[in-house]
């Protein structure tokens, strides 16, 4: 062991006790699943009890689940916007309790709206922190060769503009990586924080690939979107002999836009490294191209979600990054952490009951007026449920529209698998055809087929009669009698899965499944305007596997195939 990793490890040996004790403790509380959620109730209301939205519903009064219900009912971004915008101007007493400062606003992009403003306070950072340390503390005891290694992470910068009243606004997870120990920091990640200010796209993707691929040590590699891992190991590619020649050098590429400042801040920690480029350049002389599976040989785990559409990017990921194993971050969003996975290779998580109050509506009764809603206790293996929040930050009963199935328990408290966004649903004739539903028949029929996907969405589309079509570049196109099958078979794996679109189809009432065809680069364009369109970062950004209406499908004919 070399001198850099001794200091590393002792470094890191108070730390990983201390994540230790948080393990234990999480685990501790999975067998009494109703006990520690009605606790995390009492602590959050006491928390924030004395914020004027509490006082206004009376939840300062409120001492039992029962009476929590009957304080506030189920609520949606629209119910705190007000609230939010006097945050915004420094008034953290809007929402906020005195022991609980707001400390930056995270954007979500959603996926029907502009972006949203998601307050973090201390609390929200701490349980955000506690459930990753959680994660990694059992990611890493399943992969302890990867303790050693460097851990490649994409981030966006949490301040990328500040609100009237001073609030820095970005992305949560460039606060957490801020927040940590220059030290660990310096020693343990490939890419430098720097980097997450980057505004432009492509040059943000070759910096970061400028300083990871220059570092062979590296152990596992994570960001939230496998199709972010997907495309900066093309883009890399496509770039090889830039970098290349930049890590020999120990240079950063002029071709791309990025501030003085910023440049000239990366070049500070750049040397030149030929042996390292010219390693690099023998293996894109042998194999033809340069993916992380031949240059990152250390490389022990990869993760990234891979539940609902997430699921449709890990074959082409695995074809870049290697086989191997992949461990799911869980299901969280701007909101806050819901779920820890315990094991790899699923996208099940034990449910996080420290961290949020939780509430489920199962799925069946969600349009009801007076619908049934459980406790995390309450839940049963094999039915679907929407998620309700209450967290550190002041959101109560919050429909995150997230649709989970519970897969069993962990002790007391279920196992959930995320299955998609509630409005990742088309219904041209009644038939109610989820993401998750396309992306499953997909994934299966591709397959079986031996073909490889690498983006793809599916839209409905108007006639006599209305269908669907499934979307994917020319580029993707490589098996001629397998892709003319492809249709056909997705179609009649769509009618296994879902008996509504079955019935519509041997009705006549949809026709079938049509595959077309767009031009190479209309997904990164399509990319590019919805994340200008609708706010969030690069990372938050998720290619939708589904357009669920006719207004949006008829626009993006429109805009990227037709004009």
């Amino acid at each position: 062991m070399d001198i850099r990793s001794t200091l590393q490890s002792l470094a890191g040996a108070l730390p990983r006790k201390r994540m230790r004790r948080s393990g234990r403790r999480f685990l501790a509380a999975t067998s009494d699943c109703r006990g520690a959620q009605h606790g995390v109730l009492r602590e959050l209301l006491g928390l924030n009890g004395s914020s004027e939205f509490c006082q206004e519903y009376g939840l300062d009064r409120v001492s039992s689940s029962d009476e929590f219900r009957r304080a506030i009912g189920v609520t949606d971004y629209s119910v705190y916007q007000p609230w939010i915008e006097r945050l915004k101007t420094g008034h953290q007493a809007a929402m906020l309790g005195p022991e609980n400062p707001l400390l930056m606003f995270t954007l979500s992009s959603g996926t029907t709206a502009d972006a949203k403003f998601i307050p973090v306070s201390r609390r929200f950072l701490d349980d955000y922190r506690r459930g990753w340390k959680i994660w990694a503390i059992f990611a890493y005891d399943d992969h302890r060769d990867a303790a050693g290694g460097k851990i490649v992470q994409f981030v966006s910068h949490h301040e990328q503009f500040h609100t009237s009243g001073g609030t820095p606004c970005g992305n949560i997870s460039g606060l957490a990586i801020r927040m940590q120990s220059q030290f660990v920091v310096r020693n343990m990640y490939t890419i430098p924080f720097d980097v997450a200010r980057i505004e432009d796209p492509e040059a943000k993707y070759y910096a970061a690939m400028r300083s990871a691929i220059a570092d062979p040590r590296v152990g596992m590699v994570t960001t939230a979107n496998p199709s972010t891992l997907l495309r900066v190991a093309q883009f890399a590619n496509t770039h090889c002999e830039s970098l290349i020649r930049d890590v020999a050098d120990g240079t950063i590429s002029s071709d791309f836009r990025i501030a003085s400042d910023i440049r000239s801040s990366l070049a500070q920690n750049l040397k030149p490294q030929r042996k390292r480029a010219a390693a690099l350049e023998r293996i894109a002389e042998q194999t033809g191209h340069l993916y992380p599976r031949d240059y990152w040989n250390a490389m022990s785990f990869l993760a990234v979600w891979t539940g609902g559409s997430c699921a449709a990017y890990l074959d082409a990921v695995r074809e870049c990054y290697g086989d191997v194993a992949v461990r799911d971050h869980g299901l969280h969003a701007s909101e806050g952490r819901m779920t820890i996975p315990l094991e790899d290779n699923s996208c099940d998580g034990v449910l996080d009951v420290l961290s949020n109050y939780y509430e489920f509506i199962p799925v069946d009764e969600y349009d009801s007026s007076h619908p049934t809603v459980l406790e995390a206790h309450q839940l049963e293996a094999d039915n679907d449920y929407y998620i309700l929040l209450t967290t550190g930050s002041g959101f109560y009963r919050y429909d995150i529209c997230d649709v989970v199935r519970c897969t069993g328990h962990y002790g007391t408290t279920p196992l959930l698998r995320f299955l998609h966004k509630g409005a990742h649903i088309a219904s041209i004739t009644g038939e109610k055809l989820s993401e998750s539903q396309i992306v499953e028949s997909v994934r299966l029929c591709t397959d079986e087929l031996d073909i490889t996907l690498d983006q793809f969405t599916a839209m409905p589309v108007w006639g006599e009669p209305p269908g669907y079509r499934l979307v994917i570049e020319e580029s993707d196109s490589r098996h001629t009698d397998s892709w003319n099958r492809l249709p056909e078979r997705i179609d009649q794996c769509l009618q296994e899965l879902n008996i509504e679109y079955q019935e519509k189809r041997q009705s006549g009432r949809l026709a079938p499944l049509e595959l077309t065809r767009v031009a190479a680069g209309t997904w990164p364009r399509f990319a590019a305007h919805r994340r200008e369109s609708r706010g969030g970062s690069l990372e938050q950004y998720k290619h939708p596997c589904l357009l669920p209406d006719l207004e949006t499908s008829q626009a993006f004919f429109r805009d990227y195939v037709n004009g």
